[in-house]
């Protein structure tokens, strides 16, 4: 660590400009952690004092830390090397070089993020980068370029900046990027950190275009074996997103799931609740087209929307024209179809809110189902019949039959 305080004042005029890190002349801020632009109330003070008293970032000399100042992937990387205590040394080149190449030795970085040049280095940190940095710290790994913001979200590394909402193209702050650290840190030490459900399954479908592994857990489970003989590291990546395109077999369809969404009916704050519009004027179907029998009230139930479109149709005599993509869920079944014809919700049952079909979704009860013989599926399908029907497998689950 000899080295690092060369390269900090290397660094220094760098620093000064772009609100950066490292500054030996800001010591006085570092010495006495309290920052005109920064009280006691603010969301990150915490954070920016232990940064500031554990030396890997400063305050400015007119004592303000500038908390909403924006950080470069640069200056990002040399925070995080120098938090993490990583060994610096020597390195020709600008005065991030060194942090650099410890970045890629330790595996903070990678080519495939972005380029190793001066100008990719000096932009502003994504959010999306500071996942990748995040996650890699703690140990994560994933040879998926767009997964890296779920495992920071699920390592309760990185919170959602709004519910349901991670922004992976927002801009880093300097706030940001030293509670982001605070918690790299802190996990390392074995700490288990508060996750954000709502982030975590935001970014499940900015991977893979689903969040039902987040939302509802309990209802895909199946046998390690199963996944692990395909060569996936969990269940999760059992989810087919190529099979999120359905094309007809003569080429004169297609419709296209931009996500399926599942939604908690018990948790009035779910932030997909407003895919489904008013809620009061949804009907669950039994069988029964004369009986209207309401979703209000069957909160111990989950919704999985279909966000779907139809890409064309181009023979409306041999495919149903409709917005959405036809689909079908298999696994949540009961043996007490009495009990259903009489309106207990005890199955998966399409939504509808004028007639059956005029809804893309499914509500399911979170208990009281069976699996019955066949496979946990979900599929995407042709909306015709005969031998122009087909369809694709989102999911394939054996289940615990």
């Amino acid at each position: 660590m000899k080295t690092m305080t060369k390269w900090a004042s290397v660094a220094l005029s760098a620093a000064l400009t772009l609100g950066s890190i490292g500054s030996t002349t800001q010591t006085a801020s570092a010495a006495s952690p309290k920052f005109s632009d920064v009280t006691s109330t603010h969301w990150a003070a915490g954070a920016i004092h232990n940064a500031v008293a554990k030396g890997y970032v400063d305050g400015y000399t007119n004592g303000t830390f500038k908390p909403e100042a924006s950080v470069t992937r640069a200056e990002f990387v040399k925070m995080v090397v120098v938090a993490m205590k990583l060994d610096v040394k020597d390195a020709a080149g600008r005065w991030y070089s060194p942090y650099v190449d410890v970045a890629v030795n330790q595996g903070l970085y990678a080519a495939a993020d972005f380029a190793n040049s001066e100008a990719a280095w000096n932009k502003t940190m994504t959010r999306d980068d500071m996942a990748r940095v995040a996650a890699r710290a703690v140990g994560d790994k994933t040879t998926e370029n767009d997964k890296w913001m779920y495992l920071a979200t699920k390592s309760g590394l990185i919170q959602g900046v709004a519910a349901g909402q991670v922004a992976p193209k927002g801009l880093t702050t300097r706030a940001q990027a030293v509670v982001i650290i605070e918690r790299i840190l802190s996990k390392n030490t074995g700490v288990t950190l508060p996750v954000d459900r709502y982030a975590v399954g935001a970014a499940e479908i900015l991977w893979h275009g689903t969040n039902i592994f987040t939302v509802m857990p309990e209802m895909f489970v199946t046998p390690e074996s199963d996944w692990k003989n395909k060569g996936k590291s969990s269940v999760e990546e059992m989810w087919n997103e190529k099979a999120m395109t359905i094309t007809s077999k003569d080429g004169l369809y297609q419709a296209k799931l931009d996500a399926l969404v599942a939604i908690d009916m018990a948790d009035p704050n779910d932030p997909n609740r407003s895919l489904l519009g008013d809620i009061n004027t949804l009907k669950w179907y039994n069988g029964n087209p004369w009986m209207k029998i309401p979703v209000k009230g069957n909160t111990n139930t989950y919704v999985m929307y279909f966000k779907s479109k139809q890409v064309f149709n181009k023979d409306e005599s041999k495919y149903l024209n409709r917005p959405f993509a036809q689909f079908s869920v298999r696994g949540f079944t009961s043996n007490d179809g009495a009990a259903q014809a009489a309106g207990k919700l005890n199955r998966a049952s399409d939504i509808y809110r004028n007639a059956v079909g005029d809804v893309p979704a499914i509500i399911v009860p979170k208990s009281g189902t069976v699996q019955g013989m066949f496979d946990m599926t979900i599929t995407l399908q042709t909306p015709t019949s005969g031998s122009r029907f087909s369809e694709t497998d989102l999911l394939v689950l054996r289940g615990l039959q």
